[in-house]
């Protein structure tokens, strides 16, 4: 199945804005980790893209993830790659949980944005 070429630009335009994101999100959280834990002295990032959203990772990677596909043309693809945010809506929770129960200031940050 060929995408039609305009599905293919909009796909290559969202999936460079997500890696943008992706970089920036790297740049700014030098607390990212591969498990769900609180390291030692950290702190709630509340600057940049976490004071407009809570999980800019997860939003960059669900984009590239879901344009990816696309910008090669695979369609199946794409429909595959659905099940990655009913992943990523997974982990948010168990993140969510430990952060509010041991990151101090969370709760606020929470509540703002």
């Amino acid at each position: 199945l060929i995408l039609p070429r305009w599905i293919i630009v909009i796909s290559t335009i969202i999936f460079l804005f997500a890696y943008v994101l992706y970089a920036e999100v790297l740049r700014e959280n030098a607390y990212l980790s591969r498990i769900v834990e609180i390291q030692e002295n950290q702190k709630v990032i509340d600057t940049g893209l976490y004071k407009v959203v809570r999980y800019p990772m997860y939003l960059s990677t669900i984009l590239l993830f879901l344009s990816m596909p696309l910008v090669l043309g695979s369609l199946f693809s794409f429909i595959i790659f659905l099940i990655y945010p009913v992943i990523v809506v997974k982990r948010i929770k168990n993140e969510e949980e430990v952060l509010e129960r041991d990151l101090d200031g969370y709760l606020e940050y929470k509540s703002k944005v």
